[in-house]
Order: structure tokens, then sequence, then C-alpha cells
């Protein structure tokens, strides 16, 4: 798992994949979009076939909750 200071758009192409997360997992399928700032997750491909995933990254200040590093 890992987490970013960046703010991510990422939009599913082709194929499927799952979104790891702290708190559960989903399963994203062509058209799905994700939204993302400083989440700690993961990816994976459960699947045979291929997956693609578009994103567009936008530099961010480091996620703060309460004025604390989150």
């Amino acid at each position: 798992m890992h987490k970013t200071a960046t703010i991510d758009y990422g939009i599913l192409v082709e194929g499927e994949l799952w979104l790891i997360l702290d708190k559960g997992e989903v399963r994203l399928l062509p058209g799905d979009v994700v939204v993302q700032r400083g989440t700690n997750h993961t990816w994976t491909n459960r699947s045979r076939s291929v997956a693609r995933i578009a994103f567009i990254l936008i530099d961010s200040a480091p996620f703060r909750h309460c004025g604390a590093p989150a």
C-alpha cells in the first residue's frame, strides 16, 4: 500500500481492477472513475485480461486533518 501527495483522477478504460483501501475494496469496471487525495491504497488485477487505466495527477500539498498530517 502507498499514498501520494497528489490529487489523482483515474478512469478505467479497459478490463477490471480492484482498488484496495484501508477500509475495504472496490471493484472497478470500464467507465468507472476514482478520485483520491492522500488515500492509502494499492491496485490489483484479479482477472487474466489486460486492464488499462488513465490517470491525471495534480500536484498538491500533503493532506492534513485538523492541522496534523494524515
